[in-house]
């Protein structure tokens, strides 16, 4: 079983119905009234055709959709009108009084679903006449004349328009920036007072390291240095310490506070640090270039004279900052080497002491010539003794040997053993009082050992202190000076003419962003 949606007769709202009945009304009369009249053939088209052609070509130059024109047929034809073309039926509407695009609400639309309205009748399906179709009212008919005079009443509206609001802009554009700018062009010219401008350039060098040490490696790390050198005599030029060093030796608050300065470069009297350094910043400019390694500064002044003197001062601090950089170093490195050099030299002279006071206690100058001297005393006794053995054995040969000459012979002999043993105990014995000479020698040995490393290592000392000089003389930094400063013989500052052109390109810009901020505002605003 399927259930059939119910059917719904629409009712048309009053504004609607009447509307359509104000509009069907209209059109029934003018449609009688073309009845009424004959055609009659080669007739002249009547101001009311012209005018309802002249208001169909201007709806078609408004551009409709496709869908405001369908839109449009369908209200006419709800509202009983004969439109002969969809501009037509816009045309029609309009003249009704009826928005051709405005769509109806829906509750206007939908029937109350409780039943039909009290005291409406009951429509039931019938046949529906058709009638003469309806007569449209007609246009009033305005006169070439009063249209002619209409559209040049709205161009000279127009007109006056467009040159109220060119004179306003022209007023905004006096008052906030030409006016601004011939200022500015004016104090430039006629009350700013002229500076003079000294530009030096110089340049941070180091000793050749590849040349003193033989690694050409070492020059990109020699080159790394001198720029950060380079930066760090670029920051102290502009930093305070030397403004007040400058202010302290040369007076530079003094020079800038004087009567005869104008009041937007004049320094107060009593003005603090703080100002003086903002001054100090504007009027001093410091420049590095990476790929060149040169310093450029620009010293500007009242005097030509007083700015070359704070060129040159400034110069002078850059040259002792230079020194102070490396000179922590250079000392830290050659203090460490003189001190190892100073103690290794101590000690070489203490062992040399220690070996000449071994040598006055023990009574012996070299060991080794006493040891040789004892030793050819000791073979020529021994030499002594064999030729008296030899001599004893001769005299036992014979069958009546001399007794005396035995007896001395045996003495000398016993002599010559006695003496001999006395030597070699003299070598490896101590006596009373007395050193053995193995002792001495042993003694002096080590002395002289010690004394040889004690100069070996003062002779490594000699080289370590050597290199610390040679490197401390490649850490030392030159600066050398490739444009001396020179006095100006004219005035630098101000540049009349290009300061005033920054001004007003800086003025129109100000404007310029703020209109477009207030035009997006207003725009904003209004949507």
């Amino acid at each position: 079983m399927t259930t059939k949606a119910k059917k719904y007769r629409l009712r048309r709202g009053a504004p609607l119905a009447e509307a359509g009945e104000t509009v069907a009304a209209a059109a029934q009369e003018a449609t009688a009234e073309q009845a009424s009249r004959p055609a009659q053939s080669g007739e002249v088209e009547t101001p009311q055709e012209v005018a309802s052609e002249t208001d169909i070509a201007a709806i078609r130059k408004e551009g409709l959709t496709g869908r405001q024109l369908r839109m449009a047929r369908r209200t006419a034809q709800k509202h009983g009108l004969a439109p002969t073309s969809d501009f037509d039926a816009v045309r029609l509407l309009r003249a009704g009084g009826i928005d051709p695009f405005r769509r109806a609400p829906m509750l206007e639309l939908v029937s109350n679903q409780n039943g039909p309205a009290s005291g409406s009748p009951i429509q039931l399906p019938q046949t529906v006449l058709r009638s003469a179709p309806p007569a449209l009212p007609g246009h009033t008919v305005v006169p070439p004349a009063d249209q002619a005079e209409e559209i040049f009443r709205i161009q000279r509206d127009i007109a006056s328009r467009r040159r109220r609001k060119s004179l306003l802009l022209l007023v905004r554009l006096s008052i906030f920036v030409l006016l601004p700018a011939l200022l500015a062009g004016w104090y430039f010219a006629f009350r700013a007072t002229p500076m003079y401008a000294t530009k030096t350039e110089f340049v941070i060098q180091q000793a050749d390291s590849a040349a003193s040490s033989g690694l050409g490696g070492l020059s990109q790390v020699a080159s790394l240095t001198v720029i950060q050198d380079s930066t760090t005599v670029q920051s102290y030029l502009q930093s305070r310490d030397a403004m007040m060093r400058l202010d302290d030796e040369l007076g530079f608050k003094a020079h800038f506070s004087q009567d005869w300065i104008d009041p937007i470069q004049r320094l107060e009297p009593d003005a603090t640090n703080e100002a003086a350094y903002r001054l100090y910043q504007r009027n001093v400019k410091v420049g590095y270039d990476p790929t060149e390694g040169i310093l450029k500064m620009e010293v500007v002044a009242a005097d030509p004279a007083v700015s070359q003197d704070f060129a040159e001062a400034l110069i002078g601090y850059a040259e002792q900052q230079v020194d102070n950089l490396s000179q922590r170093l250079r000392e830290d490195q050659m203090s460490g080497a003189q001190d190892s050099y100073e103690a290794a030299e101590q000690n070489v002279r203490d062992a040399q002491q220690k070996v000449l006071s071994l040598q006055e206690e023990l009574g012996v100058i070299d060991p080794a010539t006493e040891t040789g001297a004892l030793m050819q005393q000791i073979t020529k006794f021994e030499m002594q003794l064999y030729e008296k053995q030899l001599q004893l054995e001769q005299l036992k040969a014979n069958s009546r040997p001399n007794a005396a000459r035995m007896s001395g012979v045996q003495g000398d002999i016993a002599r010559l053993d006695a003496l001999i043993a006395h030597l070699r105990s003299t070598m490896t014995e101590s006596g009373t009082g007395e050193a053995s000479l193995a002792r001495i020698t042993g003694q002096l040995r080590i002395a002289e050992a010690e004394l040889a490393t004690r100069q070996l290592l003062l002779q490594q000392a000699a080289q370590q202190l050597e290199l610390a000089r040679i490197e401390a003389n490649r850490q030392v930094r030159y600066m050398a000076i490739g444009v001396r400063p020179v006095a100006p013989d004219e005035p630098t500052y101000p540049r009349a003419f290009e300061n005033t052109l920054l001004a007003f390109l800086i003025f129109a810009g100000i404007y310029l962003m703020i209109s477009l901020t207030a035009s997006v505002l207003r725009e904003q605003i209004s949507s």
